[in-house]
């Protein structure tokens, strides 16, 4: 992406070719796809509002993430190189990720971009050979130099408040319980059901399965890429439609190429393939049945009332009490010796699940609607923060 400096709706100079005036600019930081998707979440509740302005930033590091800057594009918005969002002050700052937030200016709203912020797995995967347990709100992330970083950080569930108190109890006012606005969504689109299975040609009855899978080796597609071959081969005998969700950082680090490709013998023979940026909501709330591992998308699967059975689950991993742990003990796990789509008739209610998810259901939107223009200074607009369905999955097409 280009590092030219945009002339766009802010700078000393904005006066002189700004329509709206006067505008809050909110910056929202994609410093990964993940990180972008889940801040999408909140563009809605700033809608129709003429005295906000929201503009795009993709962190420089040094080093980044294929697809990004691709994302940042394709949101619409103005995207502002980083040396030039590092050199104004924002009116709001909305980040979804501990990626370089102290070097940006202006009140700063902290989201998770997966379920809540307390991780599941016991040591942290960017710190290799880490043997100190991380929660995913120490201080080393939301402090610098002494300094609290967010102005708020928003927590999905009553619990978080406790660990944040205990891990960085100089951020502890700072914690928001919100719930969770992507889960809500994707609660808000239950009614819509049948055309999100229209949408991936399920419209007469056919059986939707989704295979999901997060990243690293011990994940759905590393540890058992064959069954999405096994999946699909069995699901053309009842024509059945096969859904695959890969996470984000799989296209990232390996290329949308190269996951194509690894597929693409599974793509020729029906097997729909989910992009990294959106859809998979979609999917999951079009489904029948959803075959995982211990990533978000499997979590809101059991949570929102999927039956969910377990590919693989990285016990030695997971951290005892998280919600992937409890996902563990709540799902059935896959035979990988029988065939598998008559395992998936097996009663699975992960419904339980959904207190571990959000302690505020259906109320994520009032809240950080209710936060950010607390951030702002301004008074929230008269009409309610709308509870927005995700939008219809698309599966990427079939090039041959």
């Amino acid at each position: 992406m280009s590092q030219r400096w945009i002339r766009g709706p802010l700078g000393i100079d904005a006066a002189t070719r700004v329509t709206r005036t006067g505008t809050s600019t909110v910056l929202l930081m994609v410093p990964t796809t993940t990180a972008g998707t889940r801040l999408m979440d909140l563009v809605p509740l700033l809608e129709c509002d003429h005295r906000v302005q929201t503009v795009v930033t993709v962190p420089q590091t040094g080093e980044s993430w294929h697809g990004t800057d691709e994302f940042a594009r394709r949101t619409g918005a103005v995207v502002l190189p980083w040396e030039q969002a590092v050199q104004h002050e924002f009116d709001l700052v909305l980040s979804a990720s501990h990626r370089e937030i102290h070097r940006v200016r202006g009140p700063l709203l902290l989201l998770p971009h997966g379920v809540g912020h307390l991780k599941s797995r016991e040591y942290s995967r960017k710190a290799g050979g880490a043997t100190v347990p991380t929660s995913g709100l120490e201080r080393e992330l939301l402090t610098h130099r002494g300094r609290v970083i967010p102005s708020a950080v928003a927590l999905a569930r009553d619990e978080e408040t406790t660990v944040l108190a205990e891990r960085c109890p100089e951020a502890a006012h700072t914690g928001v319980v919100a719930g969770d606005v992507c889960f809500d969504r994707m609660r808000a689109s239950l009614p819509l059901r049948e055309h999100y299975r229209r949408a991936l040609g399920a419209a007469d009855g056919r059986r939707v399965v989704v295979i999901s899978s997060t990243w690293a080796p011990w994940s759905t597609f590393g540890r058992h890429p064959e069954l999405y071959r096994r999946l699909v081969a069995e699901a053309a005998a009842e024509d059945a439609v096969v859904v695959a969700v890969l996470h984000p950082t799989v296209w990232a680090v390996h290329g949308e190429w190269q996951v194509r490709a690894w597929l693409a013998d599974c793509t020729r023979s029906g097997l729909l393939l989910i992009p990294p940026h959106e859809g998979w909501r979609g999917a999951v709330v079009a489904a029948d049945a959803v075959v995982g591992d211990h990533g978000s998308t499997t979590v809101y699967a059991a949570a929102l009332g999927r039956p969910v059975h377990l590919a693989t689950i990285p016990d030695g991993e997971i951290r005892r009490g998280s919600v992937a742990w409890h996902l563990g003990r709540t799902c059935p796990r896959l035979d990988h010796d029988r065939p598998l789509l008559p395992q998936l008739d097996r009663p699975s209610d992960g419904t339980g699940l959904r207190g571990l998810v959000t302690s505020r259901p259906d109320r994520a939107g009032t809240i950080l609607r209710g936060t950010m223009y607390r951030l702002l200074g301004l008074s929230e607009p008269p009409h309610g923060a709308p509870a927005s369905p995700v939008p219809l999955p698309v599966p990427l097409a079939d090039v041959r």
